[in-house]
């Protein structure tokens, strides 16, 4: 733990999809900070492995299992994380994710998709399941809004703290195979937006976070070849990335860290910050 005393001392931070690669890196620095940090996540064996690194460091964190799409579950998180740590100065909205049956296999329309013998391994967008296409938008949307409105409600009370969304590169540019993920990440950026302003008389800030092509366990099998070596869309991604690398999880800390502190972005809200090595700066041509 920092022996020094910072802005989020004895803050709580409540943090949605915290066991995730870079959900997980922020608990543990805001802890490290000496921010009280409660996790959210379905599974709660995860976020006990969270849980216990950053009390090993001499930190505090509580494990919540819930599904943060669903009020009921939110609301007796709310009253858990109240009850042990207080009422909270921070949210980090970072739960989401993608399935493999919303995305398609193939970047542009192919006849074969609607021919009777269609291969059994061809995924167009007619042929795309609709319910795990809806499930998408859901975590995605409403697993930002509830947690927003339920511990939300608590800050604007207070008046004061900080939201802050985890948006993506899909929010800015339609990348290809992954529509319902990408209509769900564009909503989130106008969705920051609109709550910035709605939640500016109350004194919450509400920002937003757009990270570039970052690797976990999920994005290495599509990214990467079972070798190390990138795959096709690795190679294009890279083509598209200035820096011509994947970020590291610690790289996104310096951004929401500053997003969050009243002493340094006191005046900043409605904005999502891209931390993304260059890629919206670069078409490929």
């Amino acid at each position: 733990m920092t022996a020094s005393s910072s802005f989020f001392t004895d803050k709580t931070a409540v943090i949605t999809g915290a066991a995730g690669t870079l959900c997980s890196a922020v608990a543990l620095r805001l802890a490290n900070e000496g921010a009280r940090v409660a996790l959210l996540g379905r599974t709660l064996a995860s976020l006990e492995t969270i849980a216990m690194q950053i009390r090993a460091a001499g930190g505090t964190a509580l494990p919540v299992a819930c599904d943060v799409t669903q009020p009921d579950q939110v609301e007796r998180a709310r009253a858990e994380i109240s009850s042990a740590l207080g009422a909270p100065w921070f949210l980090l909205n970072g739960a989401g994710g993608n399935q493999a049956s919303a995305i398609t296999t193939t970047t542009e329309f192919d006849p074969a998709e609607l021919a009777a013998d269609r291969p059994a391994e061809l995924r167009g967008f007619f042929n795309l399941n609709l319910q795990t296409f809806e499930d998408v938008i859901r975590i995605n949307t409403l697993g930002t809004v509830v947690p927003s409105q339920i511990f939300g409600r608590d800050m604007a009370a207070l008046g004061r703290g900080s939201i802050l969304n985890f948006a993506s590169m899909t929010s800015y540019r339609p990348i290809s195979r992954v529509a319902a993920y990408a209509t769900a990440k564009a909503g989130i950026v106008n969705f920051t937006a609109w709550l910035a302003a709605y939640l500016a008389p109350a004194g919450v800030r509400v920002n937003g976070v757009a990270p570039g092509f970052f690797v976990n366990e999920r994005s290495r099998k599509i990214l990467q070849n079972p070798d190390g070596s990138l795959s096709a869309r690795g190679r294009n991604v890279m083509q598209h990335t200035p820096f011509k690398r994947f970020g590291e999880a610690s790289e996104l800390l310096g951004g929401v860290l500053w997003l969050l502190n009243d002493e340094q972005a006191a005046f900043v809200t409605g904005v999502t910050l891209p931390i993304d090595g260059g890629f919206l700066a670069c078409p490929g041509v």
